[in-house]
């Protein structure tokens, strides 16, 4: 029997493996031995892409915090009252955390262990204050309660939009765009006056 011939890897290739193996184990808990059984290929192939695993981290958080930040540039984010601004930016945050449910898993899990896990956690800081400066801004509108401390509830919604990471499942029971509907409305509804 003739052995099957191994699928070629590039670099977004290699990079879609190692973060679904990242989120699957945990960047710490994952090998690169791992990623190199999960893509087929030798570990020694790996490196004629990437230096590391770091640099393969690197490449999904990037992946995740470019989606992220792509939103606040959307007209939606930018353009009407901040209610709808937030409303936008709340659904949207959700739809792309289903898009990229991988890296947003790794991104979400993350502790600061390493410098490229510092600088997600800084970018991922500077997004959410930008979002809290939106709430402040919807709050001052009226459209939003004015009770709740800015930061607190975007660290709450995002807390909400951030845990499907641990148990969505596109299992056929909610559609990414019914549970990105159902975030808006709990999150949001909270915030109403």
């Amino acid at each position: 029997m003739r052995a099957e011939a191994r699928k070629p890897y590039d670099i977004e290739s290699l990079t879609n493996v190692a973060v679904r193996v990242f989120a699957e184990r945990g960047y710490d808990g994952a090998s690169m031995d791992d990623v190199a059984r999960a893509a087929g290929i030798t570990k020694a192939s790996i490196y004629h892409h990437v230096t590391g695993k770091e640099a393969l981290l690197g490449r999904g958080l990037r992946r995740a915090l470019d989606a992220l930040s792509a939103i606040l540039e959307e007209p939606g984010s930018n353009r009407g009252r901040a209610g709808a601004r937030l409303e936008h930016v709340v659904r949207r945050v959700a739809e792309v955390t289903f898009d990229l449910l991988p890296e947003l898993s790794v991104l979400f899990r993350i502790r600061g262990n390493s410098p490229t896990e510092l600088e997600a956690l800084a970018h991922r800081r500077r997004f959410d204050r930008t979002v809290a400066s939106l709430v402040r801004q919807a709050q001052n509108e009226g459209s939003v309660r004015s009770d709740i401390d800015p930061g607190v509830a975007t660290r709450l919604i995002f807390g909400m939009s951030n845990s499907t990471v641990e148990w969505f499942r596109a299992d056929g029971r909610s559609s990414p765009g019914e549970l990105a509907d159902a975030i808006c409305k709990v999150a949001l509804g909270g915030l109403k006056i």
